[in-house]
């Protein structure tokens, strides 16, 4: 009999938590077998819901604590008095090796303290990144630093590479993603330091990595590269330009189609390519940012999100771990550690 992959979820972290979250797990049952999650959160708050979702009830083991770490608070009190929180607790609970993996839609800047406090990074890794895949002209590209590192070096930005491009082969099922470093131009003599020492890294390579070159912010939505490298300031940024941009084009739409007799008649006749439309851009179905570079995988959930985009959420967590993400990178960061020491010593041989 196969032993049951275990999640640990912080069961009070997001805007609609914990009925949101509750929500979530039962809509993922509608796709997952042998799945058990540990709930970090007020008992008396859970109970209630588990008893009107009865699949989720079936899997679920409650783990009992009035502490909840807001979105208000700050990274530094978070760490010092949120030992016993939800999210610290759902955090050590993969720390001690209880669970595979750990799920939060709550405060970004804390999870990513705690979960890094607690489970420490991977060799060769100096930061973790945050990173999230989206819809694309071609597909589907995953993006990374959105947020974690606001000043990023050449070697961050070249870790970030190696991250993204084991991603998009295990979770995206690329075989070869290609891989792009966004600056403000395509040109070689454009750019800061960081990105130019970067590129040329990327280039030399001995990895079968796919490097691109520089790419551009309109790239990004073409599709152009399967993975784009930036730092978490530039990054941030740019999902938020996106993000904004996509909900001002919804409502423009929305107020077109309704604007008039006419056009209500034509968006009936149109209703399915619009629904098909809804579907291909639907922020639930991208819900689940990765914190890549920890010795453990921890995902961020919308903290709006529904139970639609918690569930992906959870499916995100479940491949990661199926696919043995953290081994991947692990080796593919070695073979680019071992090449750089071989190449400094022919060097000093010479």
């Amino acid at each position: 009999m196969t032993e049951r992959l275990t999640l640990s979820i912080d069961a009070m972290g997001g805007d609609n938590a914990p009925q949101m979250i509750i929500e979530g797990i039962e809509a993922s049952l509608a796709h997952l077998s042998g799945t058990k999650f540990l709930l970090f959160g007020d008992e008396s708050k859970l109970v209630p819901l588990l008893e009107k979702h009865s699949l989720a009830a079936t899997v679920s083991e409650i783990r009992h604590t009035k502490d909840v770490v807001t979105n208000e608070e700050k990274v530094g009190i978070a760490l010092r008095s949120g030992r016993n929180s939800s999210m610290r607790l759902a955090i050590d609970a993969v720390g001690s090796g209880e669970a595979s993996g750990v799920i939060s839609a709550g405060n970004t800047g804390a999870l990513m303290a705690m979960a890094k406090f607690v489970l420490k990074t991977l060799p060769g890794i100096d930061r973790p990144a945050i990173a999230a895949y989206y819809p694309t002209l071609r597909g589907e590209s995953v993006m990374l630093d959105l947020g974690a590192n606001v000043d990023c070096d050449a070697d961050n930005l070249v870790q970030f590479a190696v991250m993204g491009e084991v991603f998009a082969r295990n979770v995206l099922g690329l075989k070869n993603p290609s891989i792009g470093i966004l600056n403000v131009g395509a040109e070689n003599l454009k750019g800061n330091e960081a990105v130019k020492k970067a590129a040329l890294i990327l280039q030399e390579t001995p990895l079968p990595i796919k490097f691109y070159g520089f790419v551009e912010g309109d790239d990004i939505g073409a599709g152009t590269v399967d993975v784009v490298v930036t730092d978490g300031f530039t990054g941030n940024i740019a999902l938020k330009t996106a993000e904004g941009t996509a909900n001002m084009f919804g409502t423009f739409l929305k107020q077109a189609l309704l604007g008039s007799l006419m056009s209500k008649i034509g968006a009936l006749f149109a209703h399915k390519a619009l629904k098909e439309f809804k579907m291909r851009v639907d922020p639930r179905r991208y819900n689940g940012a990765m914190f890549l570079g920890l010795n453990g995988i921890c995902i961020k959930s919308h903290g709006g999100a529904d139970a639609i985009g918690f569930a992906n959420a959870i499916h995100v967590a479940i491949e990661l771990i199926e696919n043995s993400f953290n081994e991947g990178i692990k080796e593919d960061y070695a073979k680019l550690s071992n090449s750089a020491s071989h190449k400094k010593k022919a060097v000093g041989e010479e």
